[in-house]
């Protein structure tokens, strides 16, 4: 329950990465594999238009489309729990040349219209004291698990078009955002305004691919340099291109996500039905972030749960995310332990 990056990979995909271990291909993404995944996301998000780029971590696919779509003086609007802001080390700062990241607070981790807008209104247009406004960038799923609908997202986008703004979606669990909505991966993304996505999939059964995509595909002008420069253009690609492919055929990411929301489901049953601990957000997708009694993590931890936790006053925060393969009996333990409290 520590995370989903701790769960394996699925056997679907991979099985598609031994069955690319046959001969010879063409490397630095030029092999017909890696043509494939962006003709199979094209048709995924019903998108002519889009272009992707295949590559090995969230950071490296966040990091690079931010500094291909962000001039070196241009301002980064975020939630402040956001991952650009609080977990990758400054990169986005070093990978565009210095790009300013705006923190935004908002409840259950999602930002709103009206408070982009304020803090845009920080910045004076063509002052050269000023950075100047260049993205919105919002995760869903969020850092606190809760999602943004359709509806959500086209809201944020009016505000990013009102300023010539770009918007981007880090989906490092866009697949459990998608289940959640019961939507199409295309209405929550270029539909809804998204100009560019980065899609993850490492954390839903994968062995380590992500993609980033450009739904217009002038926007993605520079990323090949970009990524061959930060060193994270892929000799081997068609093995990670094979993982993309086999993910998204016969909708397999769609059934993993659906497995691991619907272990954190049931997990919520318990817990609302317990005095001994509390949910900190509403449980949309995977995570659910809790406060509970010290008795209680003591005996979750004897029983061999490990998650995240921290002090939450007198009692005890924790983060319990569950995955594409965890097991139901896991979660049926938990709530066991859950109900003698």
């Amino acid at each position: 329950m520590r995370s989903d990056n701790l769960s394996g990979v699925s056997e679907k995909v991979m099985q598609a990465i031994i069955n690319e271990n046959n001969g010879l291909a063409l490397a630095y993404s030029e092999d017909d594999v890696t043509a494939a995944s962006q003709e199979n996301l094209r048709a995924l998000f019903e998108n002519k238009d889009l272009v992707s780029y295949n590559l090995v971590t969230g950071t490296a696919t966040n990091t690079l489309i931010l500094a291909t779509l962000c001039p070196t003086f241009g301002a980064i609007f975020c939630h402040e729990k956001s991952h650009i802001y609080a977990d990758e080390c400054g990169g986005v700062e070093f990978q565009t040349g210095g790009a300013k990241l705006h923190p935004i607070s908002g409840k259950d981790g999602k930002m709103i219209p009206s408070a982009i807008e304020d803090a845009i209104g920080h910045y004076i247009i063509d002052e050269p004291h000023h950075s100047q406004p260049a993205i919105i960038s919002i995760a869903n799923s969020t850092e606190a698990g809760t999602i943004y609908s359709p509806d959500e997202v086209a809201a944020i986008s009016e505000v990013a078009k009102k300023h010539n703004l770009k918007l981007h979606m880090d989906g490092a669990r866009f697949a459990n955002a998608v289940v959640a909505n019961g939507c199409s991966p295309a209405d929550l993304t270029w539909k809804a305004g998204v100009d560019a996505l980065s899609f993850g999939t490492t954390k839903n059964g994968t062995l380590g691919a992500e993609t980033a995509i450009f739904f217009n595909a002038s926007d993605d002008k520079g990323f090949v340099y970009r990524r061959m420069r930060s060193g994270h253009l892929v000799s081997k690609s068609r093995y990670v291109s094979a993982q993309i492919n086999a993910y998204i055929d016969d909708n397999h990411w769609l059934d993993n996500a659906k497995h691991a929301n619907d272990m954190a489901d049931k997990l919520k049953g318990a817990i609302l039905n317990s005095s001994a601990i509390d949910l900190l957000y509403p449980m949309q997708t995977n995570i659910l972030f809790v406060k509970m009694i010290p008795a209680l993590n003591k005996a979750l931890e004897e029983s061999g749960a490990v998650y995240y936790s921290w002090g939450v006053d007198d009692l005890v925060g924790a983060r319990f995310v569950t995955a594409f393969n965890t097991p139901e009996t896991d979660i049926e333990r938990m709530i066991e332990v859950i109900g003698n409290f």
